[in-house]
């Protein structure tokens, strides 16, 4: 059987020679792809949850917003910290048993929460467990699948896969705020534990680890390409990974730029919205339902990301994104209001586009400089993507407590916001190899 093109139009011959009407067959990689898109959907309801918990566990319980920030901050650490070594497990175990064991720890730090009656169980539960579960479903995890499956379109599919968390934020953010409105905080964790749950059986059955195990090249790959050997000492090869990638310049730009981009999403943004919104009389479902807004526009913007990444200089997309996230958030404190209003959706919409648009591009700078252990290096990249959103989201909250407004960090985070730019154009590009002079 000869396929004569990626999106699998077959020709077979009969028993006479001649060619049998052709068939289409879409690649295997696009349907990996799309169980990936869905369990991450299903893993993302978990990052709905830590701006709706807030005011209910300060109300309940009487914890500060800086005690309770700081366990989201262990969350959000972890996440990025353990998602270099979670690529380099799916190097050794494989995607789909690394995934479902993940699913499976955030389920259980969710449910568990339901019996807490200290802070420390806060951080044991929330941040400890369910930020090891979600570091093993990071974007190093997108990464992988569209290393591993796809040679063409890899800009459009990890804009696709980024695009999936916020897919999930918008499935599950109006319906866990309703939840936590009508019913308190329990019902929502226990939400959020069965969601991560129903997602194991899709990646146990459907999710394979490499095109060579269903016989197929990578789409757009012109040989078929082996599957690799399992690599042992994943945390011996994480670390090495870095020690490597530190010794360069580009690497500890993209790290710098990420910090700032979790700092002014992640760790503010989501975190902090709903309170802040809510500390101007507008209701929390109503604050939930803007950040689900966000989520719609952040699935349109990252994807036409992926696309601009496949066509432009990643470094000035960059540049562009940060200098307009900046811009829009020195607008935001003079926004919030007790109802929505239209410059306040203009900013919802705006900062929607340019939520994780950053992640194709950083992705693709990733390739360009560390080729094949780019997953682990995005890994690290991701680390200080998420220990930028774990400062700011306890500087959140204990700027909050301390100046009874969040307006000072909205601020800090659009200064931030125009460093990061700048960092983005002075990232150099790699020197493309000589060529080699042939012989006669």
């Amino acid at each position: 059987m000869t396929q004569t093109s990626q999106s699998a139009a077959v020709v077979e011959p009969t028993a006479g020679g001649g060619p049998k009407p052709s068939r289409v067959r879409v690649h295997r990689a696009w349907f990996v792809a799309a169980v990936t898109f869905v369990t991450i959907i299903g893993a993302a309801a978990f990052r709905s949850v830590p701006g709706l918990f807030i005011d209910p566990l300060h109300d309940e319980f009487g914890w500060s917003r800086g005690t309770i920030g700081a366990a989201v901050s262990v969350n959000l650490a972890l996440y990025g910290l353990t998602a270099p070594f979670a690529a380099a497990l799916m190097d050794r175990y494989g995607i789909r048993k690394v995934v479902a064991v993940a699913l499976g720890v955030i389920a259980l730090g969710s449910g568990l929460t339901v019996w807490m009656t200290a802070a420390w169980q806060l951080l044991l539960c929330w941040g400890l467990l369910v930020g090891l579960g979600s570091g093993s479903m990071a974007l190093a995890f997108a990464a992988t699948v569209t290393n591993r499956w796809f040679t063409e379109r890899r800009g459009l599919v990890s804009g696709i896969l980024t695009a999936a968390s916020a897919s999930g934020q918008l499935i599950f953010l109006p319906l866990l705020s309703w939840i936590v409105t009508r019913y308190e905080w329990r019902p929502a964790a226990v939400t959020v534990a069965l969601a991560a749950l129903a997602v194991v059986p899709f990646v146990w059955l459907l999710l394979h680890d490499h095109p060579a195990d269903v016989g197929q090249k990578p789409y757009g790959a012109a040989e078929f390409v082996p599957k690799p050997a399992p690599v042992p000492g994943a945390a011996r090869r994480a670390l090495t990974v870095l020690s490597s990638a530190v010794r360069t310049g580009p690497f500890w730009l993209l790290a710098g730029t990420f910090a700032i981009c979790g700092a002014s999403t992640n760790g503010l943004v989501q975190t902090h919205f709903v309170p802040a919104s809510h500390d101007h009389g507008m209701p929390v479902t109503t604050a939930a339902s803007l950040l689900a807004v966000i989520g719609v526009f952040d699935v349109v913007g990252t994807v036409a990301s992926g696309w601009f990444t496949d066509r432009f200089d990643s470094r000035r997309l960059l540049a562009v994104y940060y200098a307009l996230r900046g811009i829009s958030l020195l607008f935001l404190p003079i926004l919030l209001a007790p109802s929505v209003h239209p410059p306040m959706l203009f900013f919802i919409v705006f900062y929607g586009l340019d939520w994780v648009a950053t992640v194709p591009p950083t992705l693709a700078l990733c390739r360009e400089h560390y080729g094949d252990d780019s997953p682990i290096v995005f890994g690290w990249v991701l680390a200080s993507h998420q220990v930028g959103a774990a400062v700011v989201a306890f500087a959140g909250g204990a700027a909050r407590d301390a100046f009874g407004s969040y307006d000072v960090v909205w601020y800090a985070s659009g200064a931030l916001c125009a460093a990061a730019a700048l960092m983005a154009l002075v990232i150099r590009r790699r020197p493309e190899p000589p060529l080699t002079p042939t012989t006669t």
